[in-house]
């Protein structure tokens, strides 16, 4: 399917599910999550996230220090700070992790593995992040337990597949398959499986799930959800990995959707859900505006860099000397 195309269907995706919350509850859980950001919501979310990106951060310099394109650890934390204020304010999701990749690749002198580096980065936290919920809802007793067969289905074949590449790719070829085949599984032994990477990249990855299930509660408390943590935790796991769906529009969309119902199985009400999710992503953008001040650094950079240099004088144009004689020409 081409690109502009799967890209455009993931957008209407995310409209189609805003638009069907909207039509079934109304504007008004909507409303309400945004009336409920306030002063301690919003600092208590910017240290957390502060937390969560520089975790995010250092596993993505483990992965890229795997694949031999490693960067500071400083410039990391810059990049995605930018990233995740992209990631919120355009469609889609991931065009911040793209120009990440980009960015770091051109600077590495190789694109390719920029971009696989990042594309790692988030399929190795993804997997942390689907092995943690199917921990919770294994082992606390929720009403969203239901959900856990398909969290375990997708979760298993994502790291079979992985492992079959590893096991299984081909040695020799030169079809496109198969090349593409010994590049994932080369990457994988060495960027995310090696003895100095996977423990860094887990290590990380529960940093990061821990600092946005707790932004989470922290938006549920928000908006007056009268539940305790422990209750809210498994919904806020079964709405994280609704929010990785890539069918979504700057992070909304499937996020909504899966609060709405992982809340109204719980009895806590839709509504409640949907304004909790709606409070949680302002949060997260307001917490991502580091990042705009690193984009728009960049771009005041590349602006300057780009400024025209003042041309020298031709040959026999000289300006007159400092007794305002022209020279004669040679």
């Amino acid at each position: 399917m081409n690109r502009s195309v799967w890209a455009g269907l993931r957008v209407l995706g995310g409209v189609a599910i805003l638009g069907v919350i909207g039509w079934r509850l109304g504007s008004g859980p909507f409303l309400d999550g945004v009336r409920a950001v306030g002063p301690g919501s919003i600092a208590l979310a910017t240290v957390i996230t502060c937390a969560t990106t520089a975790a995010c951060a250092y596993r993505w310099r483990a992965v890229a220090r795997g694949l031999g394109v490693g960067l500071p650890l400083s410039h990391a934390i810059a990049a995605y700070y930018r990233s995740l204020f992209l990631n919120t304010v355009l469609p889609g999701g991931i065009v911040g992790d793209v120009h990440r990749g980009v960015d770091h690749g051109r600077a590495a002198g190789n694109l390719s593995r920029g971009l696989r580096a990042v594309a790692w980065e988030r399929i190795a936290g993804q997997i942390v992040q689907l092995s943690v919920t199917i921990l919770v809802l294994a082992v606390v007793a929720t009403p969203v337990r239901s959900v856990l067969p398909l969290v375990l289905a997708g979760t298993a074949v994502v790291v079979l597949a992985m492992a079959a590449a590893v096991r299984f790719a081909p040695r020799t070829g030169i079809s496109r398959g198969a090349h593409a085949l010994r590049v994932g599984a080369s990457d994988m032994r060495h960027g995310l499986l090696a003895r100095t990477a996977w423990p860094a990249i887990t290590a990380a990855s529960l940093v990061a799930v821990a600092g946005h299930v707790a932004v989470f509660v922290i938006a549920a408390h928000a908006v007056g959800v009268a539940a305790s943590t422990r209750v809210l935790i498994p919904l806020a796991m079964v709405v994280l990995v609704g929010a990785s769906l890539p069918t979504n529009i700057g992070g909304w969309g499937p996020r909504e959707g899966a609060a709405a119902w992982a809340f109204a199985s719980a009895g806590l009400g839709a509504d409640h859900g949907v304004a909790a999710a709606t409070t949680f992503g302002v949060l997260t953008m307001i917490a991502s505006l580091p990042g705009a001040i690193v984009a728009l650094t960049a771009v005041l950079r590349r602006d300057a860099a780009a400024e025209p240099a003042v041309a020298p004088a031709a040959p026999g144009l000289a300006m007159a000397d400092h007794r305002g004689r022209r020279p004669h020409p040679a």
